[in-house]
């Protein structure tokens, strides 16, 4: 075969068209990329049974806190011992039923047994010294009132002396010499008379007076004594009410001090729920509130009786007082869950409470655009409840919103929901 030469203007032709070529594939390769560069990221895809969906509504709102607690009995007696004393016996174990007079544990005092004899020997002898000196001052006062009788006797006889000698000088049979001395006579026992009456009346007012002190010793000694068998009696430890008996936190053979809290007894009948709240949501909790307290086998109204005014481990002590029956099961330290009423907010845009968002603040929310996606919006939340939060700006009443957990998507502005 022969080769032929090929013209210089076939060449120039065919670079013409490769360059013309490779200028046509640049200029599409640029124009891909730029396309692809003008592509929104693809987003990424959730499954919507994984998701809590909630819609936003108009309407009332219950703002609500919930807190977790116990019943505890509203009625709790700690029973001290009176005097120190050692634990000879218990005869209860915590859950006995008792009344005010069951005696719950038992107590020695060597001491205070020796003490009730010496007190009582003192008692007795105070009352004989009582007794001596009142037959001493009524010896006296019977003395005294001879004396007054025998005086009195005398001055009859003179004031009859004194008559017979008036009459004898009416008729000049005596001497005026002895007229005389009979009205002498007469008028110096009339004045002893009266001395003598004088005396027994101070002698009689004065016995009760002179007898003061003894009785005062006699009311000392008896209050003594009766201290000493009482603190006797009290080695008998009762209960001094009608319930349970919860705590006796000594053993046999303790040695218990005068005041020492040696057993606890609460009516079980007559209980209140002790909830803890956290410390956030109770700025608005007062007494007086409404509230349901939940004892997993019924609920029980209730009103907020008592706020403690401090804060322990993030969470504020409530108590509520239960208003009627109580459901059967119902019994000191029930784990309860309590729910209390704020307030009834009439008119409010809200929704189901998502997974994040406080009260007065700014959340991110997916909200459903209807063509299976969901776009981040800014959802400015108001007061909020259990279980509901009222929106104030982002959301119309109708939206759909993802209320569940989505951290996972914090770097997207949205989503896709699959399923």
């Amino acid at each position: 075969m022969v080769d032929i030469a090929r013209s210089p203007e076939v060449k120039r032709k065919k670079k013409i068209r490769r360059i013309l070529y490779g200028g046509i594939g640049l200029i599409a390769i640029l124009l891909v990329s730029y396309g692809v560069s003008r592509l929104k990221p693809a987003a990424p895809s959730v499954e919507r049974s994984t998701i809590w969906i909630g819609t936003v509504k108009r309407g009332p709102m219950l703002r609500q806190v919930r807190g977790s607690g116990t019943l505890v009995p509203e009625e709790i007696r700690w029973i001290p011992a009176t005097t120190q004393g050692r634990v000879e016996s218990i005869l209860l174990r915590p859950g006995a039923q008792v009344r005010p007079d069951t005696v719950i544990l038992e107590l020695s005092n060597p001491e205070l047994q020796n003490g009730v004899k010496e007190a009582q020997l003192a008692y007795q002898s105070a009352q004989a010294a009582y007794v001596n000196r009142k037959q001493e001052l009524e010896s006296a006062l019977l003395s005294q009132q001879a004396d007054v009788a025998g005086i009195q006797a005398s001055y009859n006889n003179a004031v009859m002396n004194r008559d017979a000698q008036e009459k004898l000088w009416d008729d000049k049979l005596v001497s005026e010499i002895q007229l005389k001395q009979s009205r002498s006579a007469a008028d110096e026992l009339e004045n002893r008379l009266k001395i003598a009456k004088q005396r027994l009346n101070m002698q009689s007012e004065g016995i009760k007076s002179m007898l003061a002190p003894q009785e005062a010793d006699v009311d000392q000694k008896r209050s003594a004594y009766e201290l000493r068998v009482q603190q006797l009696g009290d080695l008998k430890v009762k209960a001094g009410m009608t319930g349970v008996l919860q705590e006796v936190p000594v053993e046999r053979g303790a040695q218990v001090g005068a005041g020492a809290n040696v057993a606890r007894v609460a009516d079980p009948t007559n209980l209140k729920a002790e909830l803890r709240i956290a410390e956030t949501q109770t700025k608005d909790i007062r007494i007086g509130q409404y509230a349901v307290v939940d004892t997993r086998n019924g609920e029980v109204k209730g009103k907020v009786s008592r706020i403690d005014p401090k804060s322990t481990g993030g969470t504020v002590g409530v108590d509520v007082i239960l208003e009627g029956a109580l459901p059967s099961g119902a019994r000191p330290d029930l784990s309860v869950d309590g729910t209390i009423q704020l307030e009834r907010l009439d008119n409010v845009i809200y929704v189901e409470r998502p997974a994040f968002g406080q009260e007065n603040s700014t959340v991110g929310l997916f909200k459903l655009t209807g063509d299976g996606e969901a776009l981040r919006t800014n959802v400015k939340l108001g007061r909020t409840s259990v279980d509901k939060v009222e929106i104030l700006e982002g959301l119309q009443p109708g939206d759909q919103v993802v209320l569940s957990d989505m951290s996972a998507q914090d770097s997207y502005d949205r989503i896709r929901i699959a399923g």
